[in-house]
């Protein structure tokens, strides 16, 4: 009866050593798969002859824009915060080969660009080729101290509330950022397929934070499975999606720099993207599922599979109405400038949808939410097969 009371955490069900030996099995294919596409370091650099300095502005002298450089009443440009900035500005370097130096620079001009201010902390564009008229162009403020003091906020009321739990978070949002910029994005830079990188990277991703964040036990290692199998659904759908819409993957102008530059694959770019967008979604649905059967399990042991697949699977659909709604205000966030604009040009609905821009978004959403549908019955199938209890006086075969 004590085991009855016992609650334990998503990750302490013992694991068997069956499940063991697949998740060692696991372990090895990933590990190996991140040798074998393993960056070898030459990657491309960014700007030639060009690199980024810091300084202070020490004075700003404003002065009267030219009739030519005034937007005209009416245009876009019109009224835009930092559209029309005329004179110059004292700087004093604190980093680059001139540091402690100060040198007149032009002041920024056009839509979005920064407005500096006497004692303002900014970034600056060093070009030795160029004229020394032109040699310095400022870029940006500096924003080292305010992210910090950000981040650690953010550390402090995840720890604050999750205590332990909190820092296995942390920690895995550590290990999440070093496979990213330590592998992903170095080995796509060196010319592997994007495609494949994502794969092995989401696999190292997710082997590594759900064991850190949920412990090592059955339902973790359930909720394993049904990730990984989720995430390359999600990755065949992806690449069908967008082959059957010839998407290039150059959908906007970074993309196309970038492909000019660095002569990536934007089309497996595209579809590396869709894949580390989907994956935070997916290991939480996962988990909720392992979890779930797992907890209905233990409060009545007269389930039986079918009962709990069926019982956990009502669970998981009202989680899943819930996250297909995070989903599309999430990728209409990050593209809102871009659906702005769509707005104001009026254009046809029909001319909207089939714009690559607008097509690729939607390409994201739906496929990262037909993966994550079928992530709900392959992990509750798997957990309730796991966790199923035999009823009373019927032997367990």
């Amino acid at each position: 009866m004590a085991g009855r009371h016992a609650h334990p955490s998503s990750g302490s069900t013992p694991t068997s050593p069956k499940v063991l030996a697949a998740m060692a099995a696991v372990l090895c294919a990933v590990g190996l798969a991140m040798v074998a596409l393993w960056p070898d370091g030459s990657t491309a650099s960014g700007r030639p002859g060009a690199q980024q300095v810091n300084g202070v502005v020490d004075d700003v002298e404003r002065q009267s824009c030219p009739a030519s450089a005034e937007p005209q009443p009416g245009s876009p440009s019109a009224g835009a915060p930092g559209s029309t900035a005329c004179g110059t500005a004292q700087v004093r370097l604190t980093s680059g080969p001139q540091s402690g130096n100060t040198f007149t620079v032009p002041l920024p001009s056009g839509v979005g660009a920064p407005q500096v201010s006497a004692g303002d902390e900014i970034t600056l564009a060093y070009s030795p080729e160029s004229s020394p008229a032109s040699r310095y162009a400022i870029l940006d403020h500096q924003r080292g101290t305010q992210l910090w003091v950000l981040l650690a906020a953010f550390a402090l009321s995840v720890v604050a509330f999750g205590r332990w739990r909190g820092v296995s978070a942390l920690l895995g949002l550590g290990v999440t950022f070093t496979v990213i910029m330590g592998f992903v994005i170095p080995a796509v830079l060196g010319g592997r397929p994007p495609l494949a990188v994502a794969v092995v990277g989401c696999s190292a991703i997710v082997l590594v934070v759900l064991y850190l964040t949920h412990g090592l036990g059955r339902t973790t290692t359930v909720a394993l499975a049904g990730t990984l199998a989720s995430l390359l659904l999600t990755g065949l759908l992806a690449a069908v999606s967008v082959s059957v819409m010839r998407l290039s993957g150059a959908g906007d102008e970074s993309s196309f720099i970038l492909g000019q530059s660095q002569g990536i694959d934007l089309r497996g770019l595209l579809l590396a993207g869709i894949l580390i967008g989907s994956l935070g979604v997916l290991d939480d649905v996962t988990v909720t599922q392992a979890v779930t059967v797992d907890e209905l399990a233990r409060a009545n042991p007269e389930f039986s599979a079918r009962e709990l697949y069926a019982a956990a699977t009502r669970v998981g659909r009202a989680h899943i109405a819930s996250v297909i709604n995070t989903i599309v205000l999430a990728y209409a966030g990050a593209s809102l400038p871009l659906l702005v604009l769509i707005v104001a040009l009026d254009d046809p609905v029909r001319d909207i949808l089939t714009d690559q821009l607008v097509a690729t978004e939607l390409v994201r959403s739906a496929v990262g939410t037909m993966g994550l549908i079928a992530a709900v019955p392959l992990t509750t199938a798997a957990a309730a097969f796991l966790a199923r209890r035999p009823r009373s006086g019927v032997s367990p075969a």
